[in-house]
């Protein structure tokens, strides 16, 4: 997903323009009468998921006479933006796909419309996605796909050294030893330390029993992250980590051999084959993230779907997203586009149970846990980002890392 910040300052602008004050409590849920729905639903959608869903929507129409469906397609490089600025402009869809991490800003603009009890059932989603868009104790739209991490590694070169994949932190250094001592990977593990960081660093905060808010605060200066951090910095200095590979050079490093494991989403799967070509798909497997102190949770990620407040079409809004939460739906979608379910009981369909490698993933997501939905949430991430890069770089310590993470988050704040 490509990320975008937008500021406080930014976010209270939005919520003057939508007649609310940036403070203003959150407005009950209203029941929808889907029984009525008619008319015409305008969707905007992201990336491959906004290009295919036009033609996927062809059978919600089909089964429901009277609703249309339009489809605007978005690049992930401009969405953030025109999103906003309809929002400021009282311009917008009907429904439109939101990034996970975008919820908090965008809930406090006063734009999007509380999900219906009446309709939608929150325990039918992973936790962790539901969270997502929970914004103050109000759920907006629904969780439509997710994803999370696990660990991916190269089976023949682990078979070479001798090791299983790992459990635990200690077993992971272990592991990734042998790889690069005993295999002749030149890397033990491929990690990232610039755009995205935080995702490699927040589960570890999570696994080491900590968490990085708590009561409306930040909390990234404590033991826990400090943990988190010098375990993560320590395949840097320990020389199973790069940070001098050239752009681009992943994933074929993994391919070749060069690189023995890395963390990442599903995704990854159908494009591991494709770099690696015919044959490469018995070369590598997926496990669970490895355990902490505290367990093994990952971060969940994906995409929303909400409805706003000006929707023309808002019962039959509505109506299209309680189908695409459908568990078959959500498992042809997955057939589609191979977006993970946001629907615990989509997993149980053929679709999703016929690869072993996405059946991780579906594990992993029981306990995944998501970033905090607070508006300010995108401009923090920026922070840990720039002081994990350091960290990575030799530039500073764990310690050090958490103390400017921390100072440089209270000046910015919740949003709250």
């Amino acid at each position: 997903m490509k990320r975008f910040v937008i500021g406080v300052a930014a976010v209270g602008l939005l919520a003057a323009a939508c007649g609310r004050s940036a403070d203003a409590p959150a407005e009950q849920a209203k029941d929808v009468d889907v029984n009525k729905a008619t008319g015409e639903v305008t969707v905007w959608a992201m990336g491959a998921e906004g290009e295919a869903l036009g033609a996927f929507a062809k059978e919600f129409e089909a089964a429901n006479p009277g609703i249309t469906v339009k489809v605007t397609p978005l690049g992930w490089d401009v969405a953030h933006d025109k999103i906003t600025a309809a929002i400021a402009g009282n311009a917008t869809p009907d429904v439109s796909m939101l990034g996970s991490t975008w919820m908090g800003e965008m809930a406090k603009t006063g734009a999007l419309e509380p999900t219906p009890g009446n309709l939608i059932d929150k325990s039918v989603f992973f936790p962790g996605a539901w969270g997502t868009g929970e914004v103050g104790g109000t759920a907006y739209g629904v969780p439509w796909y997710v994803e999370t991490r696990a660990f991916y590694y190269r089976t023949d070169l682990a078979e070479k050294a001798g090791v299983k994949p790992p459990a635990t932190w200690a077993e992971t250094t272990a592991f990734v030893k042998a790889l690069k001592d005993k295999a002749g990977a030149e890397l033990g593990v491929e990690q990232n330390f610039k755009q995205g960081s935080w995702q490699e660093v927040v589960p570890l905060v999570w696994q080491a029993g900590g968490d990085i808010s708590a009561a409306g605060k930040w909390t990234l200066d404590t033991p826990e992250m400090v943990s988190a951090l010098t375990h993560y910095s320590s395949f840097f200095s320990g020389g199973l980590s790069a940070t001098d590979q050239p752009t681009g050079a992943f994933p074929q490093t993994f391919v070749k051999g060069e690189v023995g494991a890395f963390y990442s989403g599903p995704w990854m799967i159908a494009g591991m084959e494709k770099e690696g070509g015919a044959g490469f798909a018995d070369k590598f497997a997926v496990a669970p993230y490895p355990k902490g102190s505290a367990g093994g949770t990952s971060v969940i990620g994906g995409s929303n779907m909400v409805v706003f407040k000006s929707a023309k079409s808002r019962d039959a809004a509505w109506k299209f997203l309680q189908w695409l939460t459908d568990p078959k739906v959500q498992a042809n979608w997955f057939g589609k586009v191979s977006a993970l379910p946001s629907v615990q009981a989509a997993w149980q369909e053929p679709a999703l149970t016929a690869d072993q490698r996405v059946g991780v993933f579906g594990e992993q997501l029981k306990d995944a846990k998501s970033a905090p939905a607070v508006p300010t949430w995108e401009q923090v991430a920026k922070v840990m980002e720039t002081e994990i890069e350091k960290l990575a770089l030799g530039k500073q310590s764990a310690a050090e890392a958490a103390k400017a993470m921390q100072a440089q988050a209270e000046a910015i704040g919740t949003g709250a």
